[in-house]
């Protein structure tokens, strides 16, 4: 049967959400039916969560929405095995799933039967991972257990005022309480913990994930999420070269009709990840930022460096990129590392995993050097060393080892100011430029800037049957 929503928050979020009349619920009848400490005597219609499916702009995707009138939204054992059914069903189906949440937590009036029908969904959610696309939007609470749920998932979205995401409240936390540092707030989960993509009012979130099931593959075998393209293949993007280091900027010059998805805007902001079209095929981009200019004409000044944070961002896009071969692009414009006593702790670990996951994707890999790339730091950015297929550089590229200055200052450290001037220029024209990787065929090709769009549709058109074989493994350990 067809959900009419009413006043219900959990209906009123599906019909927002769905195209319009689009919705079919499962399991409309379904109630608790456990009788513990009197829990018949209480309705508990639909078991507190509404499933079903649906499509947005034609696409079928499966929803669950959790309602917080039915016993705060507490999950209960039959709740749990909607949500569960839900999964099976896309995943034979071959659809996407997004649960809206606005949960208490696990119904105390079940527990083993709660716990062990909970349990469940995390195994669905695992099974699911790399095969269907899994969205998370929180509404409201969504604590203990429950904050695993979107760990698993591969995007979520947050409203602003209302929603809590937490594993321990605030208040638990040793030496703190929520008035000092609401660690479950929107804020904190999007800019310091980065589990959270997008953060907003409950319409923006909405639109937001219509917009994102729009541009993503249905599933891991999907090969029909390419839209027409109206826009010129081979547009010149006159600006690009002001973009080199606001790259979020870049990326939507170049991408068709100006589109550009980001993800974990607010989290390792020197990384910018996101989904664009290029010639209406969905491309998975990567980009260092040093500077970010708001609408205002203000700006955020950031390092050129690989930060642990932004690697993480980095492996996880590109993990996902790669388990629903999404092509990936990247801009690159590094000079090291972030060197900080907080950094080294993790820094070495989180740079091999993105490491990892570029020379581990074999989907089809395009790198453009818009600005520095130099040492160990560009190798982890896609080079043409980790396996990329295609390497680009814009004419000031500069590709080496360190800056021309700096190494010129190390190798004739007892010579004069002009000398060392002298032999900068020398290394310069030797080791750093981009003609000279060019040369040895670590570049492919020196492209100008203006040119980058046509380029790197013509490169991911050229590799689209693409096909790499690896060593026989289960998995990596990396």
């Amino acid at each position: 049967m067809s959900y009419n929503a009413t006043g219900n928050p959990a209906g009123r979020r599906i019909a927002t959400l769905l195209d319009a009349g689009s919705f079919v619920e499962i399991g409309g009848a379904v109630t608790a039916r456990n009788t513990d400490f009197n829990l018949q005597a209480t309705d508990t219609p639909s078991d507190g969560v509404i499933t079903g499916y649906g499509v947005i702009d034609g696409n079928l995707v499966y929803v669950y929405s959790q309602d917080a009138t039915v016993l705060k939204g507490a999950v209960g054992e039959m709740h749990a095995k909607k949500i569960a059914n839900i999964y099976d069903m896309a995943m034979k189906m071959g659809a996407p799933v997004i649960g809206l949440v606005d949960c208490a937590g696990l119904r105390l009036q079940e527990a083993t039967d709660a716990l062990e029908a909970f349990g469940s969904l995390y195994q669905k959610q695992a099974l699911a991972s790399g095969v269907i696309p899994q969205i998370t939007a929180i509404f409201g609470m969504c604590g203990g257990g429950l904050a695993v749920i979107p760990g698993l998932t591969d995007f979520t979205f947050m409203e602003s005022k209302q929603g809590k995401l937490f594993v321990n409240s605030p208040n638990a936390l040793d030496g703190n309480e929520i008035s000092k540092c609401d660690t479950s707030n929107a804020q904190y989960q999007s800019e310091t913990a980065g589990l959270v993509d997008v953060i907003g009012s409950e319409d923006e979130i909405l639109s937001q994930i219509r917009s994102l099931v729009c541009i993503l593959p249905a599933n891991n075998e999907d090969d029909m999420s390419y839209s027409e393209c109206m826009d010129d293949l081979n547009r010149v993007c006159a600006d690009l070269a002001n973009a080199a280091e606001d790259t979020g900027i870049a990326l939507a010059t170049i991408s068709d009709d100006n589109a550009f998805f980001e993800t974990k805007k607010n989290y390792g902001k020197e990384m910018v990840t996101g989904l664009i079209r290029l010639n209406g095929m969905t491309v998975g981009a990567i980009a260092n930022r040093s500077k970010i200019y708001d609408v205002d004409g203000g700006v955020e000044e950031l390092k050129t460096v690989l930060t642990v944070d932004g690697c993480k961002k980095a492996a996880d896009f590109i993990n996902f990129c790669d388990a629903f071969n999404i092509p990936i692009l990247t801009l690159t414009n590094v000079t090291g590392y972030e060197a900080t006593k907080e950094s080294e702790k993790d820094m070495a670990r989180c740079v091999a995993k993105m490491t990892y996951a570029f020379a581990n994707a074999t989907v089809a890999k395009v790198n453009v050097i818009v600005g520095k790339a130099y040492g160990s730091a560009y190798v982890a950015m896609n080079s043409k060393s980790l396996g990329a297929d295609m390497v680009y550089a814009w004419p000031g590229a500069e590709i080496g080892m360190m800056d021309a200055n700096a190494a010129a200052k190390i190798m004739y450290a007892d010579s004069d100011a002009e000398t060392i001037k002298e032999k900068a220029a020398e290394y310069k024209a030797l080791q750093s430029s981009p003609m000279s990787a060019a040369r040895r065929g670590y570049v492919d090709a020196i492209i100008e800037p203006a040119d980058t769009r046509k380029y790197v549709i013509g490169a991911f058109e050229m590799l689209f049957t693409k096909r790499e074989n690896r060593p026989d493994k289960k998995h990596g350990t990396v």
